[in-house]
């Protein structure tokens, strides 16, 4: 399937507008742009004076929405950029606070059904899984080098598969014979692995550790917290910040960071009153998340495991937030 062949549908979209509250003359930034399709709704709700800063690492991902948002012009910037450099990007631009924050996280259609960058287990491929083709470090790299214990160590943390030591113990006997280079063969060894009963219901076999994969080569979670930090210190008050995740270890990041920045009390229950008299930072538009109604599924299966949170700034600018 050929990149222009992909259209984008964002997920969550009236959502996400709902609690962005996107206003002319507004200020907001689209932290992983992908196909634009969150973008160009933004950008058409702040009509006409609002303005949007629209980043990816993702080459590919940066040129499909730089056709799409080709008619807002200027009120439009596209820049290739990781989001844990969000607050030295927009210092760089010279902007100090903005109305609005998006993080849409997860794999995008323009990466999965493009068998040449190696995400798909359906599709094969080169094992590559890189989100910024010129990260240092590839999927082949991680299977053809780690070493058991940390191998498995990642399929099972970031994965949450149940069989990591097995399919790790067989990808290392697999790679004495034959290094690992294409999606197939990893796809081949983690049947082997899983017994056959176990592959016999449920999700592709292969999916947890694909995942697990993906996330260590782009380092996903580890980012995740710092940018989200860096995004609330660069709301003005008032701004919102919308996250969008699509498994439960990047939603218990943003859930316990949000409740974190809102002030939830920490004393321990034995105590008859709080002693903690923690400040908020944010308040919750959310709470438990927002997921996808029936009807969207339908349309776009992807969009089953996805959950929205929102919260609003309250007062003054965190210190540190910002990074390198």
């Amino acid at each position: 399937m050929k990149e222009s062949d992909l259209v984008h549908q964002p997920v969550l979209l009236e959502e996400v507008l709902f609690y962005l509250q996107p206003r002319s003359g507004g200020i907001y930034v689209d932290c992983t742009v992908g196909g634009g399709g969150h973008s160009e709704a933004i950008l058409r709700a702040s009509s006409p004076g609002g303005r949007l800063i629209a980043l990816d690492r993702d080459p590919q991902a940066l040129a499909a929405a730089g056709r799409r948002l080709a008619p807002f012009g200027e009120r439009a910037v596209l820049l290739k950029s990781n989001f844990i450099h969000l607050g030295r990007v927009l210092a760089e631009m010279g902007i100090s606070a903005v109305d609005g924050i998006l993080f849409d996280l997860g794999v995008s259609s323009l990466q999965l059904e493009v068998p040449e960058r190696g995400f798909s287990y359906i599709h094969e491929g080169p094992l590559d899984m890189r989100m910024d083709p010129g990260d240092p470090v590839t999927a082949a790299d991680l299977l053809n080098n780690l070493g058991e214990e940390e191998l498995a160590g990642i399929i099972a943390r970031y994965g949450e598969e149940r069989w990591a030591r097995r399919i790790a113990a067989f990808i290392v006997k697999a790679r004495e014979r034959e290094p690992f280079k294409t999606t197939a063969q990893l796809v081949e060894v983690i049947k082997e692995a899983i017994p056959a009963r176990s592959r016999r219901s449920g999700a592709h076999p292969a999916r947890r550790t694909f995942q697990a994969l993906r996330i260590a080569v782009n380092r996903e979670l580890e980012i995740l917290e710092p940018a989200l930090r860096q995004a609330v210190d660069l709301l003005g008050p008032g701004g919102r910040l919308c996250v969008i995740t699509f498994h439960s270890l990047e939603d218990r990041i943003v859930k316990n960071l949000f409740k974190d920045l809102a002030g939830t009390c920490t004393c321990p229950p034995s105590l008859p009153r709080c002693v903690c008299r923690r400040k908020p930072l944010l308040r919750i538009l959310t709470p438990g998340g927002v997921t996808p109604s029936p009807a969207e599924i339908a349309r776009n299966p992807r969009a089953r495991s996805a959950r929205l949170r929102a919260a609003e700034k309250l007062g003054a600018v965190l210190n540190g937030g910002v990074g390198e």
